[in-house]
């Protein structure tokens, strides 16, 4: 059974106010690179992009990780920086639901060849059953789930809804 537990103008609020915690954190950067699991991850990342350009300058450079989140691995991650400059820049790392931390630690792999001042994690939904050290530092909703149950972000016509079952 399938059950709705975020609308989407609920997943709009909670974004909104990821987009002020955001800030909140890295109000003294002039420019932030927020970093998108492709797929929910990058429509998450740039909904708050909007959000967080309407409150602040600073500058916002998007990019999408491709990867396999089925069977995520260091060599399967694959970034185009399209020359972005990553030295000493924070990046903040975008998924839609954070469960075992799998694809984000894959995910993290190609930034880490970089002298970053720091990657901080962003996730409209976390599940809390960490098999991989990564925690988020902005976390839409912290959801307590079995293991059994299933948590999924739909996008349709422009809308996003978050469902378990």
């Amino acid at each position: 059974m399938k059950t709705q537990i975020l609308d989407h103008q609920q997943v709009q609020k909670i974004l909104k106010r990821m987009a002020f915690q955001i800030y909140e954190k890295n109000f003294d950067k002039k420019d932030l690179i927020f970093a998108a699991i492709s797929g929910q991850g990058i429509e998450i990342a740039k909904f708050v992009k909007v959000a967080l350009e309407e409150i602040s300058k600073i500058k916002i450079q998007l990019l999408e990780i491709q990867i396999d989140k089925g069977k995520p691995s260091f060599n399967g991650a694959e970034v185009n920086f399209n020359g972005i400059k990553l030295n000493d820049k924070t990046v903040i790392m975008f998924d839609d639901v954070l469960n075992t931390g799998r694809t984000l630690i894959f995910g993290m792999h190609p930034f880490l060849q970089h002298p970053l001042r720091s990657i901080q994690v962003a996730v409209l939904v976390d599940r809390n059953h960490k098999n991989f050290p990564v925690s988020a530092d902005f976390i839409g909703l912290s959801l307590q789930t079995t293991t059994q149950e299933h948590v999924s972000v739909t996008m349709k016509s422009g809308k996003v809804s978050v469902y378990l079952q």
